[in-house]
């Protein structure tokens, strides 16, 4: 078992335990337990269980269920709860703003054991009368039911690519005839509801050859079939002739509107080699799938020179011990050199964001003194000072200029208060804007997907304020965020504002988060000169130098 594995089922027994209200202490010793493993640089597994007691916040009651969940693979405990747990008390705890203590409330007193009868009850306002359920709060859970109930059976990017993967290796195997990935995952949208492959074969031949194993039939379409693969997801595969084999798999990894905008041109139908040699001999432009939404593209986007992963130079907006990261600044560093980056930004998170170990002045003083002597011990490699910065309220950033100009650059987020109007977060973004010392406006809608939405920003506004203020955006690359969203990055291209693919590292591998990053920007047409972290180290330095001089 993997550290993740059991940190994920402490905290579901601490979390159960609560929502039953059973066994207080260990629920609470369960929680701290989860918490300390996830910060182990190492598995616990191989770590000896007589070392075990010396490790902070693990007590004996966790010890004996981390050692039953090695040597057995089960929690006794876990299960016990489980057997007396409504299933749709379970998926309450995926709704964003519920508790356990809500949830027990909302189980034990409303009598309510589904996301279902719970959006009921919020209709009808049942929640007002219980302690802790105002009228706000109300508002804010059927605000996340909605969301919930919307994306259903949706997946990130990120999370699909494994699972490509296994199929791709599974097809090899069985069949030995052209086959692809198409649709949505070929296109790289952020979110997908279903994995499409295309088999140069007959129905019937796909349906004998996957009769057994990890695809289940679901339904024989007209188009296609439709399989459940592994319990996971939904798997649609189009059979085709092999004479169609290129034309078909273009068809399917395209927007209908591209393709019937193709269809008007008249398209040739004959055997082609490749994708190149559809487009080529069709007279038309040679397309990425990432690509393939409209025929006439913007003029800043060169197809063949999208942004790609190698073209990074600098991992800018990571996170460390010094507040919730999982590791030291020096091993970000070496992992960084190790992968052939030049720089890090270290941007850890700044001191009202309490929660995540939010760095006061005192402590900013002493990482900049181990940044200096990392420098030192590492060059050429360079870490550079940097802070992300929380947002306040009304805008303000979290330190004085005296303090923020002892930084390199400063990224400026908003983590707190996120359920605003467009008029309050344009008002409060704006204001961080223009604040000189504002190099990198952080993911800038505070979404995450499937998990939180947005709030609202006028964009044009928002993009035009970053241009008169020489700020670049972020598009945070981790798979949950993305943001800026992709739809937005060529309206920033074409005001001539810089953007910078950025990690939000908080480990070492949330340095690989970049690729999907790179990923998102590509369906936007970014090339490696619009984006900040493309420029090598002496460039970097050059640009925030420049910066400084127009700022001051």
């Amino acid at each position: 078992m993997t550290n993740d594995e059991i940190s994920d089922i402490l905290n579901l027994t601490a979390k159960l335990y609560d929502i039953h209200g059973e066994n207080p202490f260990k629920s609470k010793g369960y929680s701290i337990a989860a918490f300390q493993i996830d910060k182990l640089e190492k598995p616990i597994i191989d770590i000896p269980r007589t070392e075990w007691s010396q490790i902070k916040g693990i007590g004996d009651s966790a010890s004996r269920a981390i050692a039953e969940m090695i040597d057995t693979g089960r929690n006794k405990s876990l299960e016990t709860l489980l057997t007396k747990t409504p299933e749709g008390i379970l998926e309450l705890m995926k709704i964003k703003g519920l508790g356990p203590k809500k949830i027990s409330t909302i189980w034990k007193d409303l009598e309510i054991e589904s996301p279902g009868e719970l959006w009921y009850a919020c209709m009808e306002n049942r929640l007002l009368a219980y302690k802790g359920f105002g009228e706000k709060t109300q508002k804010s859970i059927l605000e996340s039911l909605d969301f919930y109930f919307a994306n259903q059976k949706k997946y990130l990017y990120a999370q699909l690519e494994p699972l490509v993967q296994e199929i791709t290796a599974l097809f090899n195997e069985k069949f030995d005839v052209p086959f692809q990935v198409c649709g949505t995952f070929a296109m790289q949208e952020d979110v997908i509801e279903h994995l499409s492959f295309i088999v140069a074969s007959t129905q019937s031949q796909i349906l004998e050859t996957l009769k057994s194993g990890s695809f289940k039939l679901i339904e024989s379409k007209e188009d296609y079939l439709l399989y459940s693969y592994s319990d996971q997801i939904e798997v649609r595969i189009y059979p085709c002739r092999p004479t169609e084999f290129v034309q078909e798999a273009i068809r399917l990894s395209s927007t209908e509107s591209y393709w019937s905008q193709l269809a008007n041109k008249g398209i040739e139908e004959k055997t082609f080699a490749n994708e190149s040699d559809f487009f080529t001999q069709n007279g038309l432009q040679s397309l990425s799938a990432c690509l393939r939404r409209e025929v006439e593209l913007p003029n800043y986007i060169q197809p063949s020179h999208l942004i790609q992963p190698n073209e990074v130079r600098g991992v800018i907006h990571s996170h460390s011990r010094w507040s919730d990261g999982s590791n030291s600044i020096e091993e970000m560093a070496r992992a960084c050199m190790a992968k052939g980056y030049e720089y890090l930004v270290m941007s850890d998170h700044s001191v009202s964001s309490f929660y995540a170990n939010g760095l006061s002045v005192e402590r900013i003083q002493q990482q900049h003194e181990e940044i200096d002597r990392l420098n030192m011990l590492l060059a050429p490699f360079h870490i550079f000072k940097s802070i992300e910065c929380d947002i306040l309220n009304d805008g303000r950033l979290d330190y004085s200029e005296e303090v923020l100009a002892t930084f390199d650059l400063v990224i400026a987020s908003v983590h707190q208060n996120l359920n605003m109007t467009e008029e309050k977060a344009m008002e409060r973004i704006l204001n961080a804007v223009q604040n000189p010392y504002t190099t990198i406006l952080g993911h800038p809608s505070g979404r995450l997907l499937l998990s939180r939405k947005a709030y609202p920003l006028n964009y044009p506004r928002l993009i035009e304020a970053c241009k008169a203020h020489q700020v670049v955006i972020e598009i945070n690359a981790h798979p949950r965020r993305l943001d800026l969203d992709w739809n937005w990055v060529g309206s920033a291209i074409s005001a001539g504002v810089m953007l910078s693919i950025n990690p939000d590292a908080h480990s070492l591998m949330g340095i690989e988060d970049i690729r999907f990053g790179v990923l998102s920007a590509q369906k936007a047409g970014l090339r490696a000169e619009h984006n900040l972290s493309s420029l090598n180290l002496v460039d970097f330095k050059s640009f925030l130098a420049k910066r400084k001089t127009y700022k001051a």
